[in-house]
């Protein structure tokens, strides 16, 4: 990844990635769901239709 992706919401360093229902978007600590916030820098996650991966 060349560029370190900003949060959506607020414009900060992103610390991951979720996508939610349907919906995606890179976040923050700040906006970032527990389920994200709980991986370990470089895990991924997938739970039925979520997938969450935190940045190392």
């Amino acid at each position: 990844m060349a560029e370190k992706p900003k949060c959506e919401h607020c414009g900060k360093d992103a610390i991951g990635f979720q996508s939610m229902e349907g919906g995606f978007e890179y976040v923050c600590q700040d906006h970032a769901d527990s389920l994200l916030l709980a991986l370990k820098p470089g895990e991924k996650k997938s739970y039925g239709v979520c997938y969450l991966e935190r940045y190392s």
